[in-house]
């Protein structure tokens, strides 16, 4: 199997900004306009992109037009979602992603965007990006790991991570392609054309704003449909602002994960930047990479495409 790796960017190149879920305002975008800019980089925004429609940026059409019209212009090397929420699965039927395998570019967005994330890796065997997003970018122009993070990544670094040691880490290595990205998504995408193929993969998730029982839930779907019993290895990010009941569920979100794949045998590192937090740092989804977790705490590396 080929995996398509989109050209990295080079300063003057041209890349797109949509909005394929919730809406967004100029005054949110603006900061990223002017880092991107500084850069060296040109910047169009979608024509739809400051529309409303309830809590879309548009509706389902608009936000499919542009995303179509900045896959299809040549001009456009990397298209950068302004930011998640929810809607992205309901532009899939309406935008053709085939010409993605004749002129590829960086799709870039996390949250929402693990919709396109899963259906590009899966269908088309397109990397993208699990990266921060423009209604995250620092609104003082300065600035901080997590967009320096996507701006060496887009302008072709094959960078390694590192996260601190855990108690509750599972030490390991593993070597595979990167897949994952929000949890809640991933869940409601399970049984779908965008479902996840997870054997011999390393496995990324993060969440923001759910109830503890939730994500026992969500974790049990994954073990009950055989998602982790073929893991090459396990990253778990960011696990944001998590709610609990009245009467508790009885411990946080990542002892429920841990209580159901510590039974395997595959490295997990808990605890990694990315995900609803600063920094998030850029996930290049699709590349094989490496992850290795010791007493000094979790490595990743991404290996050379091919």
């Amino acid at each position: 199997m080929r995996i398509i790796s989109p050209p990295p960017l080079k300063v003057g190149d041209t890349v797109g900004i949509v909005a394929p879920a919730r809406k967004i305002s100029l005054d949110e975008v603006n900061p990223a306009v002017a880092m991107l800019e500084s850069w060296g980089l040109k910047v169009v925004l979608g024509k739809n992109l400051f529309n409303e429609y309830h809590q879309f940026a548009g509706n389902d059409l608009m936000r499919a037009t542009d995303f179509q019209d900045m896959i299809d212009s040549p001009e456009i090397k990397a298209i950068l979602c302004a930011r998640g929420g929810y809607g992205t699965v309901r532009i899939l039927e309406h935008v053709n992603f085939n010409q993605l395998q004749f002129n590829p570019k960086w799709i870039v967005g996390y949250s929402d965007i693990t919709v396109l994330h899963s259906y590009l890796n899966m269908w088309f065997n397109i990397e993208t990006i699990h990266g921060t997003m423009p209604i995250n970018f620092p609104k003082d122009l300065v600035g901080n790991e997590s967009t320096e993070s996507l701006r060496r990544v887009l302008f072709g670094d094959n960078p390694t991570y590192f996260s601190e040691p855990l108690a509750i880490n599972q030490q390991g290595a593993g070597v595979g392609r990167l897949t994952g990205g929000n949890l809640s998504v991933l869940c409601s995408l399970s049984g779908s054309d965008a479902d996840i193929y997870t054997d011999g993969r390393i496995l990324v998730l993060e969440d923001l704003d759910e109830y503890l029982y939730h994500i026992d839930r969500m974790m049990m779907n994954l073990k009950r449909s055989g998602k982790l019993k073929h893991l090459a290895g396990l990253i778990v990010g960011g696990l944001s602002d998590m709610r609990d009941n009245l009467i508790p569920f009885g411990c946080n979100a990542e002892a429920i994960i841990h209580s159901i794949v510590r039974e395997y045998d595959f490295p997990v590192c808990y605890g990694f930047p990315v995900g609803h937090q600063e920094p998030n740092l850029a996930l290049i989804m699709g590349r094989k990479v490496s992850l290795t977790v010791n007493d000094k705490g979790g490595r990743l590396e991404f290996l050379d495409s091919d």
